[in-house]
């Protein structure tokens, strides 16, 4: 079985999906995938469902939810249940089956690694698998207390960075002219993230195109004036006075 949570959260068994439709026993399915193996306390939970404002009743309610999830994880010939009562709340236990954002993170931690070893195609394939996971915004549209929120968080962030490792691992491949356009999308989307600036900047140079490369500079240092009374930094700096200088370094040989 394999829980999905890079986007709507669904179980897919076999050539089955499934997903649940009411909100409360999404919520406690998810934070247990978040926490999986763990164990989740059951005002952690309450919290999860209800906020700051539990109902009279949020403990009977919470109870009811468990049992929810469990009927909607119960496969037939399957033996126990991987939602298990441990005090002082609840776990899951993942055991065999598979969580995509543990793929996820293993497949960028992979990328990572040949990126530090300067395998720079090896990574491009395991970054490009790593997003490939993706199927929309993390858990849906389900927003909800702090170990929800955080998880959304992290793994937002952690595509961003993927993102970003992919593009420079292309741009190493010299493969700078089919990134120019997804770059441009990346710095629309992400405005404040100066890395995305500097590999637009570098792909637009090495295609030829400094005076646009220098114009997504003068874009840059303008939005982070007024958003954040910044100058950009360094790095952008430094490479803004390279391709006013034509300098050698920055150049790489086209990918055949």
């Amino acid at each position: 079985m394999r829980y999905e949570v890079l986007g709507p959260l669904r179980v897919v068994d076999g050539d089955v999906r499934t997903s649940i439709s009411a909100r409360k026993i999404e919520t406690v399915l998810a934070v247990l995938l978040i926490r999986s193996d763990q164990v989740v306390a059951l005002d952690q939970l309450i919290q999860e469902i209800w906020d700051d404002a539990p109902p009279r009743r949020a403990l009977a309610g919470l109870h009811v939810y468990i049992s929810q999830v469990r009927k909607f994880l119960a496969r037939p010939g399957r033996e126990g249940n991987p939602v298990l009562t441990q005090a002082p709340g609840y776990l899951l236990r993942k055991g065999e089956d598979e969580i995509d954002f543990h793929v996820f993170l293993d497949a960028v931690k992979q990328g990572r690694a040949c990126m530090r070893e300067r395998r720079y195609e090896e990574a491009a394939v395991w970054l490009e698998g790593a997003l490939e996971m993706w199927r929309g915004p993390v858990l849906g549209d389900l927003r909800s207390g702090p170990v929800i929120e955080g998880f959304v968080t992290w793994m937002t962030e952690s595509r961003l960075e993927c993102m970003e490792m992919l593009a420079d691992a292309l741009l190493r491949q010299g493969r700078h002219r089919e990134l120019i356009g997804r770059l441009y999308s990346l710095v629309t989307e992400n405005p404040l993230r100066e890395a995305y600036y500097r590999q637009l900047m570098l792909a637009l140079y090495r295609s030829d195109r400094q005076a646009d490369a220098l114009q997504v500079y003068q874009s840059a240092r303008s939005t982070l004036k007024e958003e954040l009374g910044l100058e950009p930094c360094r790095t952008l700096r430094d490479l803004q006075r390279a391709i006013l200088a034509a300098d050698e370094r920055l150049d790489l040989p086209v990918a055949s």
